[in-house]
Parts: structure tokens; C-alpha cells; sequence
């Protein structure tokens, strides 16, 4: 906040508190012990006609009935006519008062709080105020009743003293979250040779200017931007900003003229979710040398804050292989890869099948020029047992069926291609050729 700003403030201020109506309008009162107090009536406009009625001030307490107040009823208490003065307040004097002259009452409830020892004050009696930080923070020390009799005025922030002056005393400044906390002010009277103190205490509490908030700048700070030589390029800043947050552009290098760098005069501005945004573009036609690896800085800043983007241009690479290429040739991989991966497991689970499928194709079979009698020899079990009937058929029957008629091998089966003493030699048996029944 501007200097003017806060005397503008300040005197508006002091100019309510002089002018504040000191008449007690509340019906409950909360005062502390041992500091004075007054109770004062204003008229109607109807009761200032009959100001030649008796005025009289009474008071009751609990199932007490009312007792007339008079200059004898306390050396602590006087009257003047409109007015009840406490000099000072104490805890017996807490009750019920009754102004009344002719027709016109008013009535009061009064409750005396006891002092706490420990503290400058008393938190029943503390008024709390809010202050945006950086707008003005006004502490005015100032009582109008007691000022005939005021001798000091100190103030203290959390019971400690930090100014003090003759009669009233103003502190005004820029609110900051330091400020934060419990300021009294102690108004010190002198009467009849007596001194009293009348205590004032303000909560104050610093918060964030909610219609005030620091600029942001929208995207990462540093930002790289791939062009080609001779090519239209178009920067766009955007921020989340306050009505009259500044935005702009900054591409100053010493020595340097950028003839081709343009900043759009107009702003775009919009509402989104209820927050302000801004954005400003920067135009840069036919990219030259001058113009790569050069910041061109976008600015956001207010009175309380700054935020800076940087964007940065730098020469396309021309081997480089645009997005949608690159992805193609991914998709094209990874595909390929996968049908090699499946075709290798078909291979594996069915290899004797293909190895056969090729022999049929090619209708050549390579063992017939190996030498050999047989091609495999058939061991399975001979005993007559019901439960080898099976595998004595697969054996006999379904073997020779299928690999000898239809594929062309020749087996060696014991019982029909043996002969007892003669000569076994003839073929190879070696553990890849065997069959199991």
C-alpha cells in the first residue's frame, strides 16, 4: 500500500474515533475488576423535552430488589446526572443498573471479571480484528471519556511495551505476519491524587489478501522449443494473475536487434473456475541464427511478487525421425517381435509333427541312405497280463500302422523281426531311435 493510501486511512480512522458515541448501548457489559468504568444514557428525542424530570440511578443484584445509587452509597461510585462512574469497578459491584427519569429507562447488566495476575489483560475483554497482509494495520489509542485525565498512554504488544506518549498514541504501517498478536493499550489516569489504569486490547490477525493473490505463470520455467530455420514461430505465455497484475515480454540482448520479434499488443484475458488468467504471445517470423539459443523471458509481477518463464529455440535436427514415424516403427517391432517369439513356441511343441509334414512335402526321406536296416526299434512288454493288452496293441498294431504305412519307416519289432540266433546287427540301436510301447 502506497504511503498516501495509509495516511488517507488513518485519518478516516481517527476521525471515527473522535467522533464515537460515547453512550453505553449494550444491555451486557463485561468489565474488569479494579480499572474505572461508566455507565451513560443518551435521551430520546422524546425524553429531551422532560429533562427537568428526577433522574435516578438504581440497582439490584440476584433476588436483591432495586436500591437507589447516590453519592453516598459508595466513595467508588458517583453520579452526574446521565452518567455512573466507577472509581474503580470491583467484584461486588456486579449486578443489574437502572436508569430512570420520568418515563425513559434503561436498563444494564453488568459483569466484573476478575484480573488475572499473570496477564496484561483479560481475553473476555479482547476485540479481534483481521488484516490483509500489506494493507494498512492501525493501532489508535484513544479514549474520548477519560482524556481530561489521561497522564500516559502506552501500548504493548503480548504484554510488552512497545511505545508510549502523552494522551493518545497511533501506530499505522503495512501489515505483515510478524505483526500478528495481542495489542493493549494502557491508558494511565490520574484523579484526585489517585492513579488508575483503563486497559484497551485488540487481537490482531494477519491473513492472506484474498483478492490479492501472487501471480503464477503457467508450464515449467525453462521451456525448448524445436524449429527450422526460416519458419513462423508463435510463444505463448499464460498466467494466472489479478486484474492488475503487469505482463510482458523481454528479448534485449546488447548489440543485438531482433527485427523479427514481435509482442501482440493485445492480452487475452479469461475467468476459469472462478481465477483470472492472462496470456500474451510473442510472434518470431522466419527464424534465423540470431534468434537460437537466446531466452525470451515472460513476466508476471505485482507489488508483492514476480514470476519469470524462459523460452528457448533451438535448430530441429533433420535425422531426427518425427513422432508419428517413431511410433509406427515401434508398433511394427514390437508386432515382429511377437510372431517371432510365437512361431519359435509352435516350432518347439510340434517339431516331430513338422519334420514328418516336411518329409511328406519334399517326398524324399534321408534315411534311406544311411545305411541302416531299421529305423527304430520297438521295446514294449510281452507278458500276457490284461492289464499290457493295450500297449501291446500300440505297439504291434498302431505303430507299425502309422509310421510304416503311411510315413515309410521301417521298425524293428522283437517278436516278429527277431529270429532266435540270428544276427542283430544288422541296424543301430541307440537311445534316440528306441520307441517304448
Amino acid at each position: 500500500m502506497h504511503y498516501r493510501e495509509l495516511f488517507l486511512t488513518f485519518l478516516a480512522l481517527i476521525v471515527k474515533s473522535t467522533s464515537e458515541e460515547i453512550c453505553i448501548s449494550r444491555h451486557n457489559i463485561n468489565v474488569i475488576e479494579g480499572e474505572p468504568f461508566y455507565l451513560k444514557h443518551c435521551l430520546s428525542s422524546l425524553a429531551h423535552g422532560n429533562e427537568t424530570n428526577t433522574i435516578r440511578w438504581s440497582k439490584s443484584h440476584g433476588s436483591h430488589v432495586l436500591a437507589k445509587l447516590n453519592p453516598r452509597s459508595s466513595p467508588r461510585i458517583t453520579v452526574h446526572n446521565y452518567i455512573l462512574e466507577f472509581w474503580p469497578v470491583e467484584l461486588n459491584d456486579q449486578g443489574s443498573y437502572r436508569f430512570q427519569m420520568g418515563n425513559e429507562t434503561k436498563e444494564w447488566t453488568l459483569n466484573v471479571i476478575k484480573r488475572d495476575e499473570h496477564s496484561c489483560f483479560s481475553e473476555k475483554l479482547v476485540k479481534s480484528k483481521k488484516v490483509a497482509v500489506k494493507k494498512a494495520l492501525l493501532i489508535n489509542c484513544k479514549n474520548s471519556y477519560y482524556e481530561k485525565w489521561i497522564n500516559k498512554t502506552s501500548l504493548y504488544k503480548n504484554c510488552e511495551k512497545i511505545d508510549e506518549n502523552y494522551k493518545s498514541l497511533s501506530m499505522v504501517k503495512n501489515a505483515e505476519f510478524t505483526d500478528q498478536g495481542y495489542y493493549s493499550c494502557i491508558f494511565s489516569l490520574i484523579r484526585n491524587g489517585k492513579l488508575y489504569n483503563v486497559t484497551q486490547t485488540f487481537n490482531i490477525t494477519i491473513c492472506e489478501d484474498l483478492n490479492n493473490k501472487n501471480p503464477v505463470l503457467l508450464g515449467p520455467k525453462t521451456n525448448y522449443v524445436a524449429v527450422e530455420l526460416g519458419e513462423d514461430v508463435e510463444l505463448n505465455c499464460s498466467a494466472l494473475a489479478n486484474k492488475n497484475d503487469v505482463i510482458y515480454w523481454s528479448f534485449w540482448k546488447e548489440n543485438e536487434s531482433y527485427t523479427n520479434v514481435h509482442e501482440e499488443k493485445e492480452k487475452t484475458t479469461w475467468i476459469s473456475e472462478g481465477k483470472q488468467h492472462v496470456s500474451i504471445i510473442l510472434r518470431i517470423k522466419k527464424v534465423d541464427e540470431k534468434n537460437l539459443n537466446f531466452l525470451f523471458n515472460c513476466t508476471v509481477t505485482n507489488e508483492g511478487s514476480t514470476d519469470i518463464q524462459s523460452f528457448i529455440l533451438l535448430r530441429k535436427d533433420s535425422t531426427d525421425i518425427s513422432n508419428p514415424v517413431f511410433m509406427r516403427g515401434m508398433i511394427i517391432s514390437v508386432l515382429i517381435s511377437v510372431a517371432v517369439v510365437c512361431l519359435v513356441v509352435v516350432c518347439v511343441i510340434y517339431r516331430v509333427d513338422l519334420v514328418l509334414f516336411y518329409r511328406h512335402l519334399m517326398g524324399r526321406d534321408e534315411t534311406l541312405t544311411d545305411g541302416k536296416t531299421y529305423d527304430a526299434f520297438v521295446s514294449y512288454l510281452k507278458d500276457c497280463h490284461p492289464e499290457n493288452g493295450e500297449e501291446y496293441a500300440f505297439a504291434v498294431e498302431t505303430l507299425p500302422k502309422v509310421l510304416e504305412k503311411h510315413f515309410g519307416y521301417k521298425l524293428c519289432i522283437f517278436e516278429r523281426d527277431i529270429v532266435p540266433g540270428g544276427v542283430t546287427g544288422a541296424f543301430e540301436v541307440t537311445p534316440s531311435s528306441e520307441v517304448e510301447g
